[in-house]
């Protein structure tokens, strides 16, 4: 039977080219609506049938443990705590800690991709790779270019550059197996798109493309923020009435 992984998100970032908008509020607790950017992200793994995460958290993190405590919306949650900024591999590494699935899922805390996450998992599993990531047809210089052939098996990963023959992009959404992530040194601040996905494509490991239609969203820019409050406007009002279905 297919158990559902833990999901892993990562939410530690300073968000310093948000902080005119947002000021001292963490990024990933920006409002979108009435409603903590973070919270749409909760409904969406709810929806999708996930049910225990890990927020890897680091600067104002007192700012999210108080807002949603241990669960939210019927999930189970749980914090990593980064002392000092680790990286998104980093992170992940300190995260895996509290994992306790096989594979697990990683997102980023400030972007939003309605991909089937069910459909990823499952061809993550039946692919047999080391990491799935989430691809997204777009081109742009700020994200990472990914390069796969015909059976869906990257050959090729840049972040923040474009790749030659790419026009894929990921979407910052992984399924990943727990003992690649325990292999990362310990401690160290290192990021997963600029230093290990390189380094584990040269390594012959197995990353697979699940090619997804859905737009990514973030709100990592204040142009981009301001252009989330309208894209999401839906997705707020549909997670609005999961939310209230699910009281009693």
């Amino acid at each position: 039977m297919f158990q559902m992984p833990d999901a892993v998100i990562l939410a530690g970032g300073a968000g310093l080219r948000l902080k005119s908008i947002t000021g001292e509020t963490p990024k990933p607790m920006a409002k979108i609506g009435e409603r903590p950017f973070l919270e749409i992200l909760f409904h969406q793994l709810k929806r999708q049938g996930l049910v225990r995460i890990i927020l890897s958290v680091g600067q104002k993190q007192q700012v999210i443990r108080e807002h949603f405590g241990g669960n939210t919306s019927g999930l189970q949650l749980c914090y990593s705590l980064e002392q000092m900024p680790l990286g998104t591999g980093g992170a992940l590494r300190q995260s895996v800690a509290h994992v306790l699935t096989k594979n697990f899922l990683a997102l980023n805390g400030d972007s939003y991709t309605d991909v089937n996450l069910e459909q990823l998992m499952l061809a993550h599993l039946n692919s047999k790779a080391d990491v799935t990531m989430a691809v997204i047809p777009e081109s742009r210089s700020d994200a990472g270019s990914v390069v796969f052939d015909q059976d869906g098996k990257v050959t090729a990963f840049a972040e923040k550059q474009f790749v030659q023959g790419s026009s894929y992009l990921s979407a910052g959404i992984y399924m990943l197996n727990k003992v690649l992530v325990e292999e990362i040194a310990s401690g160290v601040n290192i990021s997963l798109e600029e230093h290990l996905f390189p380094k584990w494509l040269a390594s012959g490991k197995h990353i697979q493309a699940f090619v997804s239609p859905a737009r990514c969203i973030d709100i990592g820019t204040p142009e981009r923020y301001r252009e989330a409050q309208g894209l999401l406007a839906k997705v707020e009002s549909a997670e609005s009435i999961i939310q209230n279905e699910d009281q009693p």
